[in-house]
């Protein structure tokens, strides 16, 4: 409790106490909670610090301080002169533009156009009835500092106020500059209780742009009933302009929040081939994204009219990428652009290639597309584009060679084994699919009048010589027997599927069955086509091989599998699960909850990057020819598979307990310590994640109790109610009326919403995001594409398959232009930036909580993830866990929650940022 309040600063006298804290020490101030023994509170023992932001509590120093006396009720009130601390962000890089308009600001400061601001206290006025306000303060010295080439800059500022103003609560700020700047934070000195801190982290856009005042609070938490009077005008008024009315086209510099349909995917001006349906509405269900107000296109008055790259789309403006985090996004896509210009040039003189060999593949890694196509000199030449060359000869030209994938680091040849495709279905990029098999065999929801007969081709003689002498009832009983089906998602649309060109797809059902060794193994894959009368294929089982021909026929099996697998991990577990049914939620807590609701202040750091990313997504990934559509086998259908996923999301399954016990991977148990007990013990990212749900849930509990204490404050917070009825009847208006949604009534009920919330932020993201290239860097382990079916002896191409296997399994897996374009992405989807803030982490606590009770309860938070990821490590060490350690396996790391920057395989961001 000490070191929240030291941090807080609650008293003048622990104020003063703190200028010697070693956290102030050099101008830092950014502690790495999650290090902290909560054991040991003391400062003396606080040895572990991050390499800090220079926030403005770092600029506090004795000689401004200057103590406002107490006055008598009888005494006059005396003026007296306060100081704020104001830490500004310079941009990191500025172009020509932008560094000629920062010296014609810091000219025109010098005549009084200049940064404004007013301190407005938390007390009324009895005279006018309004809050008490300070007179204006300036920001000195903005001329003079103007050429610093600091990342950060403090200025200060002094206002005069009578000695009964109270205690500030807010401050507007008021630009009149010509272009923005970045406002970190505002440190308020000289009132008896110490140092006040407001945090902003926020844009300041100049008057011209936006006449009113910015608003920004202090950091201490406030219920809407418990809002000072002072304040309750400006929380309201806050509230509304980050609403907007909902009209118009949204500018760059904007700061509104509203919803929209997905009516920007397809791009119909340009083609036909490029029209896709709307997502969103009766017809077809979808979560809302954030409304840009573009205007419809010429060709049809229903689609909104599209941005393309290099153009920025629009998101708030503190949504945007900070530079850190661009920088690594750009230099990302810098990559997918040359790796993917190069082979789209030699497609511009021959046809796209198949890889010959896996020499080819193995040739990305250690020779680079340039070296492998041998047309350096001929192809850099012919680049339209100086600046990535430029750049491209910065990073010694590796910028064209591939990362070894971590698949491949300790096995060259795991990829091939049964039980490696197995491991990966448990920790893997995708362990969200696999399902206890309950009853054998497997039926189809599906109507059978429109798709064939429900029964499976699956037989008991197909699985029961490969468990180990049980029968397959005995298997069931005792939970031996596993399942991913992905017949019911694919099979509706594999007519149109499989009428693409070089597109070809099953839909899928693979049986695993649990050895004795603890180790799964796959024991038959169904392969699945539409039903086309008494005579058709329909349905084919393989099982594994027993000769070099089953071999090579149970390989290009598996590969089927992956590639079902991979369109399901990316268009329903990850994008639709985590990113677009997250943005709702986000969009709603701008809008309905205000910067001083407690509960905003808990999901920020969950929010960040989420709509900006989800923008980008529109832009480049799922929309019509874009990456998803060019690298998966769904193609142009890909997101229609999404929203045909969504008709079955239910909110009260996302969290990780009900969504276990959904899948049959788990059992409720009360005696466990999260409720259930799972069936499967090496299941790494079940194991790991109850560790992780449980720390969230365990903060979220003591966070919500603090604040709410009892139900009728639940209830009677209209932003809070405002906030979760919105992201249900408005941002997903099209199941708004189904009756799974929990109701929120009670701190249990919040506490399970907000840990389901931040869940799928930061640990289920996490372990569906960032294995996506140590996994799928190396194609044939997991191809997003498949171009050939599997051929049947009676198939004219069956002699051709017998004569070349591999010819004829390299050919049936991605072009060469497909691999390394879908390679590029995933490289970038894949790597951490260096902005990146952890689960545990918050980068600069006093401007996230001004209660001591609440950070102090985060400390402990903190302390439990890293025990957490040092069982994490234990567990990778335990031989007896087949599925996260052995000889060239893998680690299961996704869940350990740090990492450092760049593709490492692990580490839990805060939020869904990439």
């Amino acid at each position: 409790m000490a070191l929240a309040k030291e941090i807080m600063g609650c008293s003048m006298m622990e104020y003063k106490s703190s200028l010697s804290s070693p956290f102030l020490n050099q101008n830092k101030f950014l502690i790495r909670p999650s290090l902290v023994n909560p054991s040991r509170m003391r400062r003396d023992n606080l040895v572990h610090l991050r390499k800090a932001k220079k926030g403005a509590v770092a600029a506090i120093s004795e000689d401004l301080v200057k103590i406002v006396p107490v006055f008598s009720a009888a005494e006059k009130p005396v003026k007296f002169k306060v100081r704020a601390v104001v830490t500004v962000r310079n941009k990191i890089k500025e172009d020509f533009k932008e560094a000629i308009a920062k010296q014609l600001d810091a000219l025109t400061d010098k005549i009084g156009r200049n940064v404004a601001l007013e301190l407005v206290s938390t007390e009324i006025d009895p005279r006018t009835k309004a809050a008490k306000k300070s007179s204006e303060g300036v920001l000195k010295d903005w001329s003079k500092k103007s050429n610093l080439k600091a990342e950060r800059v403090n200025y200060t500022a002094e206002f005069e106020v009578d000695s009964n103003f109270g205690v500030p609560g807010a401050i507007t700020v008021t630009n009149k500059h010509q272009t923005e700047f970045f406002l970190e934070t505002i440190t308020i000195e000289g009132f008896n209780c110490g140092p006040l801190h407001f945090p902003c982290n926020s844009w300041m856009q100049a008057k011209r742009d936006h006449p009113e005042k910015r608003i920004v609070f202090c950091n201490k938490p406030y219920l809407p009933n418990q809002t000072p009077e002072g304040l309750k005008e400006l929380r309201q008024k806050e509230l509304k302009n980050l609403r907007g009315d909902g009209n118009g086209v949204r500018k760059l510099s904007d700061r509104i929040y509203d919803y929209a349909l997905y009516n920007d995917l397809g791009n119909p001006d340009k083609g036909i081939d490029l029209t896709r349906p709307t997502l969103g509405g009766k017809k077809i269900p979808y979560p809302r994204r954030c409304r840009t107000g573009r205007l419809p296109t010429d060709t049809d008055m229903l689609t909104e009219s599209r941005v393309e790259k290099p153009l920025p789309m629009y998101v708030p403006r503190d949504e945007q990428f900070e530079e850190s985090k661009m920088d690594t996004f750009s230099f990302g896509r810098l990559k997918g652009v040359l790796h993917n210009l190069i082979p789209s040039l030699m497609s511009s003189f021959k046809s796209d290639k198949d890889f010959r060999g896996f020499a080819d593949i193995d040739s990305l890694y250690s020779e680079g597309v340039l070296l492998k196509l041998g047309l350096q000199e001929e192809i850099l030449k012919k680049l339209p584009l100086p600046k990535m060359v430029s750049k491209f000869q910065d990073y010694n030209q590796g910028i064209l060679k591939y990362d070894i994938p971590q698949i491949l680091s300790k096995d060259k040849f795991s990829w091939l084994r049964d039980d490696e495709f197995a491991r990966q279905a448990v920790a893997g990029v995708n362990p969200l699919s696999i399902e206890r098999l309950e009853s054998f065999p497997p039926v189809s929801k599906l109507d059978p009048e429109v798709y064939g007969p429900v029964e499976s081709a699956l037989k008991e003689e197909h699985i029961l010589p490969h468990l180990y002498g049980m029968t397959v009832q005995q298997a069931l009983d005792e939970n031996k027997l596993y399942i991913v089906d992905y017949h019911d998602v694919y099979l509706p649309f594999l007519d149109r599927i499989n009428a693409l060109d070089g597109r070809k797809s099953y839909a899928t059902r693979t049986i695993f069955f649990s050895t004795p060794n603890g180790s799964l193994k796959p024991v038959a894959i169904e392969l699945s086509l539409p039903h086309a009368g008494p005579s058709s294929r329909a349905k084919r089982v393989l099982t594994p091989p027993v000769d070099a021909t089953t071999t090579w026929l149970w390989r290009l099996a598996k590969a089927h599998v992956c590639s079902n697998d991979a369109g399901v991990h990316q268009l329903v577990h990850h994008w639709l699960r985590t990113h677009a049914t997250l943005e709702p939620f986000i969009l709603a807590a701008h809008r309905q909850l205000s910067a001083m609701h407690p509960i905003y202040k808990l999901l920020d750091p969950h929010m960040r990057y989420t709509l900006e990313i989800n923008a980008l997504a529109r832009q480049s990934l799922i929309n019509a020819d874009g990456v998803i559509e060019s690298c998966f086998t769904p193609g142009r259908y890909a997101m229609e598979i999404s929203a045909a996923a969504y008709k079955d999301w239910r909110f009260d399954t996302q969290s990780l307990p009900a969504d276990l016990i959904r899948r049959g991977m788990a059992v409720p148990d009360p005696t466990q310590p999260h409720g259930v007990k799972l069936v499967l013990e090496d299941y790494p990212y079940g194991s790991d994640g109850l560790l992780i749900w449980g720390a969230i849930e365990n903060f979220v509990r003591t966070y919500v109790q603090h604040y709410y204490p009892d139900s009728s404050l639940i209830r009677s917070d209209r932003e809070l109610q405002d906030w979760y009825s919105e992201s249900i009847n408005v941002g997903h208006a099209d199941l708004s009326n189904e009756t799974w949604w929990p109701s929120l009534s009670t701190p249990g009920d919040l506490v399970s919403i907000l840990s389901t919330l931040i869940w799928l932020a930061s640990a289920q993201h996490a372990a569906l995001n960032f294995a996506q290239y140590p996994y799928g860097g190396y194609v044939p382990n997991r191809p997003p594409l498949m171009r050939r079916l599997i051929p049947e002896e009676t198939d004219p191409e069956y002699a051709n398959f017998l004569a070349d296997p591999q010819k004829y399994f390299l050919s049936a897996l991605p072009s060469v232009l497909q691999a390394t374009k879908y390679m590029a992405v995933v490289d970038t989807l894949s790597t951490h930036s260096p902005d990146e803030e952890y689960l545990g982490e918050r980068q600069q606590p006093s401007t996230w909580s001004g209660d001591a009770d609440v950070v102090e309860a985060f400390y402990k938070f903190s302390a439990e993830i890293r025990d957490i990821e040092k069982e994490i490590d234990r567990r990778n060490s335990d031989p007896t866990l087949k599925h996260r350690c052995g000889a060239g396996v893998l680690p299961y790391e996704l869940l350990a929650p740090s990492s450092e920057p760049g593709i490492t395989c692990r580490g839990v961001p805060n939020s869904v940022s990439i």
